[in-house]
């Protein structure tokens, strides 16, 4: 099959949906092999999972038959081969060059993987909410640490042995106390941005439930909450 518009004669290369599908169908076929696993064993995870792929519907796609690839059957792929569905689409270390888009030249599928999860920046792309919900996943990191180490602190000043330990371990723990106050700082107006984005933080972890404020009393005014 050949690329729309362009003339079978002079440029008789896969199409590009062909050749997403034959990154997909590769990768699964590798990998289902890897684990020792049948199409058959392959199809009864896939069930297990809740969203069944017959087997004679995997050998189609691993052979090259199956007309179409649905994205929720790639994502039920992945997991059923524990994996991540970008590594069947984009099979980094066994296809060397893949395409990005119908009628763009091979990229390494390194790079196109890279631009695929938004790790490569790209002048006027959109990235949404991934880098707030990635610094937030950072932020919920960096207070956590720090209220652990607080506490190993705060034990060690009441276990020491003489004043220089205790005085030691006070100023850690008075240490660790202001990053763990810096970070939830931080956390409680970056959720207040993403709310304001019409969107819902991430979940907060139950040691940092303190992050987000008080919901204001009922039948209270705005004068009142204040």
């Amino acid at each position: 099959m050949t690329q729309r518009g362009v003339d079978a004669d002079e440029d008789d290369v896969p199409e590009w949906v062909d050749r997403v599908k034959a990154n997909v169908a590769g990768e699964v076929r590798r990998r289902r092999k890897e684990m020792g696993w049948s199409a058959q064993d392959l199809a009864d995870q896939c069930e297990q999972l809740g969203h069944p792929i017959p087997r004679n519907v995997i050998a189609n796609m691993e052979s090259g038959r199956r007309a179409s690839l649905p994205l929720v059957d790639v994502i039920v792929l992945a997991a059923a081969l524990e994996t991540y569905p970008v590594c069947l689409i984009f099979p980094v270390g066994y296809v060397d060059q893949t395409q990005e888009l119908p009628f763009q030249s091979l990229v390494p599928t390194w790079e196109a993987l890279r631009r695929f999860v938004g790790d490569e920046d790209m002048p006027s792309y959109d990235a949404g909410l991934i880098p707030d919900f990635e610094a937030h996943a950072s932020l919920v990191r960096t207070a956590l640490a720090a209220l652990e180490e607080e506490e190993r602190a705060q034990f060690a000043a009441k276990t020491a042995t003489n004043r220089a330990q205790q005085e030691e371990a006070e100023r850690r723990r008075t240490k660790y106390a202001d990053e763990a106050i810096s970070a939830k700082y931080r956390l409680r107006y970056l959720r207040r941005d993403i709310r304001d984005e019409g969107a819902t933080p991430p979940y907060l972890p139950p040691g940092l439930g303190d992050v987000d404020p008080p919901e204001p009393e009922p039948n209270t005014t705005p004068e009142e909450r204040l």
